[in-house]
């Protein structure tokens, strides 16, 4: 599919047949048929930028964020940072309200092994998969204003759009994780 020409269409819940789809994306959509947190889902070619982003959130009509995986500068601490696409993210800003020692992006082996997803598919519902809790999950406060969200699952090939509500009230103290909440400026 051609992420430039393909109708993105807004589809209920879990795709119709498991045909094609990674048992990572599967494990998504068993989880939060479990917990009984409804879910929208839009089928994509991979979204690998910011433009083809843009086209899949006006479907979703969701707050979109950037999902970055960090770590410290000694890579014994891991954070997932939630903040909307339209803030830039400093490092020196977030150091300072974390008490973390210089941020930087953590490798893809180290996004493999805590979250189990691969660069482009870094979102919220890896967190399912860090079962010994190695990841931090930081959010930015202007995430929690939106609605709705809109994150993979697991893969970049499908986005989804959640209750922002049902993402932090029931899916993340599900995984045994907590939220600490940031303020970013997104500002130079």
């Amino acid at each position: 599919m051609d992420g430039e020409t393909a109708e993105l269409r807004l589809q209920k819940g879990r795709p119709e047949s498991d045909d094609g789809r990674l048992p990572k994306e599967l494990r998504v959509y068993d989880l939060l048929d479990r917990l009984e947190i409804g879910y929208e889902r839009v089928d994509h070619a991979p979204a690998t930028t910011m433009e083809v982003c843009r086209k899949i959130d006006e479907v979703l009509g969701a707050t979109i964020c950037k999902n970055l995986f960090l770590c410290n500068r000694q890579k014994t601490q891991y954070y997932l940072l939630m903040i909307p696409d339209w803030k830039k993210f400093k490092t020196k800003e977030l150091s300072a309200q974390i008490g973390s020692a210089r941020l930087s992006f953590a490798d893809a082996e180290a996004m493999e092994r805590y979250l189990d997803i691969t660069p482009g598919s870094v979102s919220v519902m890896g967190l399912m998969n860090d079962t010994e809790g190695q990841v931090r999950l930081l959010v930015d406060e202007d995430v929690l204003k939106g609605a709705y969200l809109g994150c993979h699952p697991c893969v970049n090939t499908s986005s989804l759009r959640l209750r922002t509500q049902d993402v932090f009230a029931r899916f993340v103290p599900y995984t045994g994780h907590g939220v600490t909440t940031v303020h970013l400026t997104g500002e130079d």
